[in-house]
């Protein structure tokens, strides 16, 4: 495995410049997909099933700071906490950091990670996570890549990382080559400055299934994923087809029935898996009910308990008084932070 994903950095790496510096910054908006990436046709290299798009969350995301650090290992700290070597969240950030040492210099790292959303409850925290890592990892070495690369290269810590290396709307291609070569994210050029993502958060804890788990299961045991590849392709399709139009219905729709697809595939597996809570099940009957009163709102949902609610930037009163509480991105409003 450790191989595999080595060979494909080096390839990677080998036009990368060399200018070490002692620390380094870095940013990543989370991402919520309106078309799911959920499967993989590699394991080891992130490759995935479908092709999948993307819209970013703004000043929501992960800040991630780097230093070099006089020690016999590196050290790693989330949210101000410092995490145990052994922990997995530590050994897997660690096990990262070993693909990219050969071009970082030699000694051990201090990495600093502070997620302005819940880690671990379907918010997309590992894609923001890992995707602030590499653009701050690329700072400290001093590489100059370009973000087709790094998108390429967050896809190994975390599949859906690719496409937090960009804000606005991302579509990251599933490609076709066996060695990952040609599977990356690209920003797609188009502003919706009116369009608002709210999140209902209902948990705010670690899910019981990560999200790689969860997908491996259902694209093993459940009846039901022979027909995603193809639904999401369509989806892809009319969803690029409504941004380039601002077709709001369009776009609302597909996307809610993307992900409402994804669950039904993981709801056909063995064992069965749902993620939704009796308070997610209540936010998705408000929604409808209130798109019925005539409020155009539409959701999306990954893998795990909480909401996020598609809306035009005129309806965030309305949307604010029916959700308590609701956190609202504004995908194409100001810079997010360095």
């Amino acid at each position: 495995m450790e191989e595999m994903q080595a060979r494909f950095v080096e390839r990677l790496m080998k036009d990368a410049a060399s200018d070490p510096q002692a620390c380094s910054t870095a940013f990543a908006p989370s991402n919520i997909a309106l078309c799911k990436y959920w499967g993989k046709r590699d394991a080891i290299l992130n490759l995935p099933v479908n092709s999948s798009l993307s819209i970013s969350l703004g000043s929501l995301g992960t800040r991630t700071d780097v230093r070099r650090i006089d020690a016999p290992a590196d050290a790693v700290h989330l949210n101000g906490l410092e995490v145990p070597a052994e922990l997995p969240f530590a050994r897997r950030l660690s096990g990262f950091l070993d693909l990219l040492r050969p071009w970082l210099g030699a000694g051990a790292l201090e990495v600093d990670t502070r997620n302005t959303i819940p880690t671990a409850a379907g918010l997309a925290s590992s894609a923001s996570g890992f995707a602030a890592l590499v653009l701050a990892l690329d700072r400290l070495g001093g590489w100059g890549m370009d973000r087709r690369s790094l998108s390429m290269l967050a896809r190994l810590g975390s599949g859906s990382a690719a496409r937090s290396v960009y804000d606005g709307f991302v579509q990251w291609h599933a490609g076709h080559d066996p060695a990952g070569g040609d599977s990356f994210a690209e920003r797609i050029d188009s502003e919706w400055p009116e369009l608002r993502i709210g999140i209902v958060e209902l948990c705010v804890e670690e899910k019981p299934v990560g999200s790689r788990d969860g997908m491996n299961r259902t694209a093993a045991t459940s009846a039901l994923y022979a027909s995603w590849p193809a639904q999401a392709a369509a989806d892809l399709d009319l969803l690029r087809n409504a941004i380039a139009e601002r077709d709001f219905a369009t776009l609302g729709r597909t996307a809610e029935r993307n992900a409402l697809a994804m669950h039904a595939t993981m709801l056909a597996a063995w064992p069965p898996l749902l993620y939704f809570q009796p308070g997610t099940v209540e936010a998705i009957h408000r929604i409808q009910r209130l798109r019925a009163d005539g409020l155009a709102v539409y959701l999306t949902i990954d893998a795990g308990p909480n909401p996020k609610l598609l809306f035009r930037s005129s309806d965030e009163p309305a949307l604010r008084a029916a959700f308590a509480g609701l956190r609202v991105a504004d995908p194409f409003g100001a810079a997010s932070p360095a």
